[in-house]
């Protein structure tokens, strides 16, 4: 396989990986505490956190 190829499925696989871990995590009836770690994870890594 092709670097790019690879990168490109590691990518789609770590993606679907969160999409699911949000989906379970909303399916768990706690939406706010995702939400609120969620962007709390975004603005750590951008460093405002």
């Amino acid at each position: 396989m092709d670097t790019a190829v690879k990168r490109n499925a590691l990518r789609l696989v770590l993606l679907a990986a969160a999409a699911v871990l949000v989906i379970a995590g909303i399916a768990a009836r706690d939406p706010a505490a995702v939400w609120s770690k969620a962007a709390k994870i975004c603005l750590e890594c951008i460093g405002l956190g």
